[in-house]
């Protein structure tokens, strides 16, 4: 398979993926309180909103330049591609569902903040198999320095151990869990995450 069809196939799921991020941005509309009113019980859904927007912006931006140098598309990639891809669909699945719960309080508070984060987690751990996956001897037009791998792990790493926290604080406190996911998302937006 020639790497354009798969980039142009994962650039239609990332599209999908973040215009089903919009559709939950709603407020009850006139007759239910004022607009300011409604917009503060949203906030949930606007933070939500925009932090899975640029992690998918984000896995969007590293996927492209991942495949960018890759030489190229065997079984294997299209697989764990398609798994990455699962878990970006999944982001507005787990942000809605978090959106609607992180506020409520309780059990269902704190599932919702782990099940969040733990699609977060997921995604990134299927972003890492896709970039192991290029590592491999032969795998790019350019190959990557030993050295050059080991510290593009180091910068890759901070997501996945981070996520992996938010998961076990949000049976603590859902708003800190969100925050540390939020932090992820700001750290990615500036971090040049590695290339294959």
């Amino acid at each position: 398979m020639e790497r354009s069809r798969l980039e142009a196939f994962s650039d239609g799921v990332f599209a999908v993926a973040i215009t089903l991020l919009a559709l939950d941005l709603v407020v009850a509309g006139p007759g239910h309180g004022s607009l300011v009113e409604q917009l503060g019980d949203r906030w949930p859904s606007f933070v939500a909103y925009l932090i899975s927007f640029f992690t998918i912006g984000v896995i969007w931006v590293n996927h492209h330049a991942l495949l960018r140098n890759v030489a190229a598309v065997d079984r294997t990639l299209l697989f764990v591609n398609l798994v990455l891809l699962l878990f970006v669909v999944l982001i507005p699945f787990a942000t809605r569902t978090m959106a609607e719960y992180v506020t409520t309080g309780g059990q269902d508070a704190h599932v919702s903040m782990a099940l969040y984060a733990a699609v977060f987690e997921a995604m990134g751990l299927s972003f890492a198999a896709m970039f192991a996956w290029t590592m491999g001897e032969g795998r790019t037009i350019q190959a990557v320095p030993r050295a050059a791998q080991r510290a593009a792990w180091v910068r890759f790493s901070p997501g996945m151990l981070a996520y992996l926290v938010a998961i076990g604080v949000a049976f603590v406190s859902a708003p800190a869990a969100l925050a540390i996911v939020g932090l992820v998302a700001v750290y990615y937006v500036f971090e040049r995450t590695p290339q294959g």
